[in-house]
């Protein structure tokens, strides 16, 4: 009987996106300027030497690489084993749900709302409404931050005053950090789902609740605790597809989150990437037969990407590329893996925001050859199709 399990290696792009000088991404490539950082000895902390992926290059990264930018990767020369392509986004946005909600075969109808760059961010109404559901006087940040430094910058003085930091990105996002223990976990889970609905009126995609712990002496550290109040789909995805006619669809990592709960059968959280695979590998064991394993590995992203960590970087590609060996070895007959990405995340490029990127679509259970240029959609008509399950987004399988 047939499964499907489509893994995001959350912000790994390849390049080549054809509008990428619109987002002012042109030249962003995450995967071959990490590569070729590793092969000129720029990113050595904690491992060494040109970047080392046998098994993704095998199912033919290296080769999707050079086909979405024309880039040439050192030591990823691998003749590929699998399926293999580049896909390019049709929504306009280079964020979490634009791209996961395409890959589940429905681009994103509309223009997600962004906030400002000046200081403050926000207008005054939303911040009133925040201290109000906050019961606090006032709020802190009110600006555009990558998430570890504000926290590390104002949470001696969050502590002191009680008040939440909220701040923005390039992304349709208001992320709000709160001290688990000081201010409470469930008060910060419960703040951010009361002003949802007013943010997701506006066309602001997410509310993201960003937990910490720690004070002055130790340092601030984030938790694994984080929890994403987003948009539902416009309209039905693969995981409704897959739901409607009787399969079953597990959600690893931040998958539910991003889909607003929808369509989503079972739900299999950690504390971090180490802890997600080994939700992953259990199920590639344990899924029901004409079952969804829809997952999502977001450390690439939130730990390395924003941080522009290009050793980091590398060092959890190849980490992931033996949790990929694994999950190969445990593939049975009938089963079809995807591995894709959502966007990029460049951690060459300057500033700390995701980047305009193809995205490189390897395949295993389906044979080999080369797919092509595809759209993030055809991933979710794929995926049905393996199924036998109907398709309702603009996608084309690439599957024969």
């Amino acid at each position: 009987m047939a499964r499907a399990f489509l893994v995001v290696m959350d912000s790994v792009g390849c390049g080549g996106a054809p509008d990428a000088a619109e987002f002012g991404d042109e030249g962003a490539n995450t995967l071959a300027h990490i590569a070729q950082a590793c092969a000129e000895g720029r990113a050595d902390t904690g491992r060494r030497g040109p970047l080392n992926l046998p098994v993704l290059d095998g199912l033919g990264l290296g080769a999707a690489i050079r086909l979405a930018s024309g880039a040439q990767v050192p030591g990823m020369t691998a003749v590929p084993a699998g399926l293999w392509g580049a896909a390019t986004e049709q929504s306009r946005g280079k964020d979490t749900p634009s791209g996961h909600w395409e890959l589940a075969g429905q681009p994103v109808p509309w223009d997600w709302a962004y906030f400002p760059r000046s200081v403050p961010a926000f207008p005054e109404d939303m911040v009133a409404q925040v201290c109000a559901l906050a019961d606090t006087q006032g709020i802190l940040g009110n600006c555009h931050a990558a998430g570890i430094p504000i926290v590390e910058a104002l949470g001696a003085e969050h502590l002191r005053t009680g008040w939440p930091i909220c701040y923005t990105s390039v992304d349709s996002v208001f992320q709000i950090a709160a001290h688990e223990q000081h201010f409470g976990l469930e008060r910060l889970y419960n703040l951010c789902a009361a002003l949802a609905p007013t943010m997701h009126a506006l066309r602001v995609g997410r509310v993201i609740a960003r937990p910490f712990i720690g004070d002055v002496e130790t340092g601030f550290r984030r938790t694994g605790n984080r929890r994403d109040f987003a948009m539902a789909p416009p309209a039905p995805t693969l995981c409704d597809w897959v739901q409607a006619a009787g399969g079953r669809v597990h959600a690893v990592g931040k998958i539910a989150d991003i889909f607003s709960g929808q369509g989503i059968d079972e739900v299999h959280k950690g504390k971090d990437d180490l802890a997600l695979s080994e939700h992953f590998l259990r199920l590639v064991d344990e899924a029901e037969p004409n079952s969804l394993t829809f997952c999502n590995f977001v450390e690439f992203d939130s730990l390395y990407g924003h941080t522009r960590d290009v050793a980091g970087y590398a060092r959890a590609l190849e980490w992931f590329d033996g949790v990929a060996g694994q999950a190969l070895g445990r593939l049975r007959p009938g089963d079809l893996l995807v591995i894709t990405a959502d966007h990029g995340n460049d951690p060459t490029a300057p500033g700390t925001d995701h980047t305009r990127e193809r995205v490189p679509v390897l395949v295993a259970g389906a044979g080999a050859g080369e797919i092509g240029h595809c759209a993030f959609a055809d991933v979710a008509a794929s995926i049905a199709a393996h199924l036998g399950v109907p398709a309702q987004g603009p996608g084309r399988s690439f599957l024969t």
